[in-house]
């Protein structure tokens, strides 16, 4: 899907450690620069701490539950003291989080930014233009509960992108879909992370997801044991 600024720089994790209240450290000390265009992986088993990353990276992190501390960068920018809905950020779930009451097309138009199309026939050729890149050209009317599997996770992604972020945060979206789908929905979003030069996080336990990502590898193992594996 083209249109949109490119993402302004890298995501760069530095130092980040994470702990439970109750004293299990789940992260230590790890440093991680994602650049633009690039999909890298966190794998370990579940529990492991993957998701709780990425959700203090995504600015949602539960402080009651958990200590975290370390910077995240986009580009220049330090945005671990920001609010979530400054950081830019945004995130795929392993269930595609569509509003049941909305259209296809309504559940885009969530996403766009207001100052940036201000007209409403402006939003709404937004995110025609949208849907026909995906493949799903005539489906602004649609009830989100008759899509596929596939085709709501194609609309999330959309809603995702069209909100412009700077980032892209992937917590286990093809988990729940048969064999041949996670193939084909894996593409398309991974395809669409480097067409807008979006660095990209992506958490998995499978080894498959890491492999089609093709970028560095880093694998939670509990405490202390944090292996890289490069890109390539």
């Amino acid at each position: 899907m083209s249109g949109g600024p490119a993402a302004a720089g890298a995501l760069a994790l530095e130092g980040v450690s994470i702990a439970s209240r109750d004293g299990r450290h789940l992260v230590e000390r790890l440093d991680l620069t994602v650049t633009p265009g690039t999909v890298a992986t966190v794998m370990g088993p579940s529990g492991i701490g993957k998701s709780t990353l990425l959700a203090y990276v995504a600015g949602f992190i539960d402080r009651r539950a958990f200590v975290a501390e370390g910077r995240v960068m986009i580009g220049h920018e330090r945005i671990d003291t920001l609010p979530a809905e400054a950081r830019h950020v945004g995130i795929l779930f392993q269930d595609p989080v569509l509003f049941p009451h909305l259209s296809v097309a309504g559940n885009l138009l969530f996403g766009l930014p207001r100052g940036r199309w201000r007209h409403r026939a402006e939003r709404r050729a937004r995110v025609s233009e949208a849907l026909e890149q995906a493949g799903l050209g005539g489906f602004e009317d649609r009830d989100p509960a008759t899509l596929s599997g596939g085709q709501k996770a194609r609309v999330s992604l959309l809603r995702t992108l069209l909100a412009e972020p700077r980032a892209l945060l992937l917590d286990e979206p093809f988990g729940k879909l048969d064999a041949a789908l996670r193939a084909d929905v894996r593409a398309f979003v991974f395809a669409h992370a480097r067409e807008r030069g979006l660095p990209a996080l992506l958490v998995t336990h499978d080894a498959e997801d890491a492999e089609a990502a093709g970028g560095p590898v880093v694998a939670l193992a509990g405490p202390g044991q944090q292996f890289r594996r490069p890109s390539g």
